[in-house]
């Protein structure tokens, strides 16, 4: 059965014979919720230090674990690159077989092992310090054999893995993705990575599109009609409809000074027979919200939906209208 997000289900809202498995697989998440929990109350120093290894990397950070390890260091290793610190997932035994021209003297190295003890990683580790990299290890075992040789050991132990048989990894994996998850989170911040450095490495769909599409390039630039200040509402009517209900009102600079909707016409002619001759300048709504150029498209959306309006106005830096943003032609650019 499905349910909208943040609805909790009661076993009596499902049907006969999945109650087992529902149950079973809410036993499986908390678990797994419980083991990170664990991981981040016992988070101390070491982490900062990591961190601060991190962030002195000159060259690239190598990502390393064997079997079910090593596809969670690939995935740590893409996190790292996608926010902005370059790293690379290197098989050890691929590594110790010819793959290590790929690793340099400024690069640092984090390993991934749940007993610290993998013996496919040893060789790579005796590599790496020979180098003299810096290396990081997330494991379940303090006082493992990688432990003692790593620059800094980051505790992944979990209780008991998810597995009802306590064998496959689960608990133990989720607890060290969500630690490289939170070394890539903490070194972004630190860097100073911000959302235009994001679309620089995600340029394309819809993520990139989001984090570079500029209001100018969807509004209506071109041929849209703006209102005088000493204009009446009978010279709005023409202007609403071409505009799809929303027009802004210049002085004589053309800078906005208001902004008429068709919700405010509507309003005056039910409380005004003489609405055509109204001055827009009594009807208007003064300081409207506005969209900057150079503005996200994304962040004019933010704006529309906050305050209930479907278009917003374009200015310069000195409030001189440029042109008009509607909801509709954003969201078909698919830019949110």
């Amino acid at each position: 059965m499905r349910s909208e997000a943040g609805t909790e289900i009661s076993p009596a809202d499902l049907p006969e014979g999945e109650e087992a498995w529902v149950a079973e697989g809410r036993r499986v998440l908390l678990a797994e919720a419980r083991a990170v929990e664990g991981v981040a109350r016992r988070l101390n120093h070491d982490f900062a230090r990591a961190v601060e290894l991190l962030d002195q990397v000159e060259g690239r950070v190598i990502v390393t674990g064997v079997g079910k390890s090593g596809i969670i260091a690939r995935k740590v290793a893409a996190t790292f690159t996608s926010t902005g610190t370059p790293a690379s997932f290197l098989h050890p035994v691929d590594g110790l077989h010819g793959d290590l021209g790929m690793v340099s003297r400024s690069d640092a190295a984090i390993f991934i092992s749940k007993s610290g003890g993998t013996s496919e990683l040893h060789g790579l580790m005796e590599y790496v310090i020979r180098l003299g990299l810096p290396t990081i290890i997330l494991t379940g075992r303090r006082e493992s054999s990688l432990s003692r040789h790593a620059t800094v050991t980051l505790d992944c132990w979990v209780e008991e893995e998810a597995c009802p048989l306590d064998l496959a990894p689960t608990s133990s994996t989720t607890a060290a993705l969500a630690m490289g998850d939170a070394l890539a989170m903490a070194l972004l911040q630190k860097k100073g990575f911000q959302p235009t450095d994001f679309a620089r490495f995600h340029p394309g769909g819809a993520l990139g599109r989001r984090l570079t599409l500029r209001v100018e390039e969807v509004m209506v630039g071109e041929g849209f009609p703006e209102v005088q200040e000493g204009a009446v509402m009978k010279d709005c009517i023409v202007p609403l409809a071409h505009m799809r209900g929303t027009v802004p009102i210049v002085d004589s600079q053309g800078r906005v000074s208001g902004v008429i909707t068709a919700g405010d016409l509507t309003r005056l002619m039910d409380r005004d027979p003489n609405f055509l001759d109204v001055s827009v300048t009594d009807v208007m709504t003064r300081n409207p919200k506005l969209a900057v150029i150079g503005e996200l498209a994304a962040a004019a959306v933010h704006t529309m939906e906050a305050h209930g309006v479907m278009a917003l106005p374009v200015v310069d830096q000195e409030q001189r209208l440029q042109g008009v943003v509607h909801l509709h032609d954003v969201l078909r650019s698919e830019a949110v």
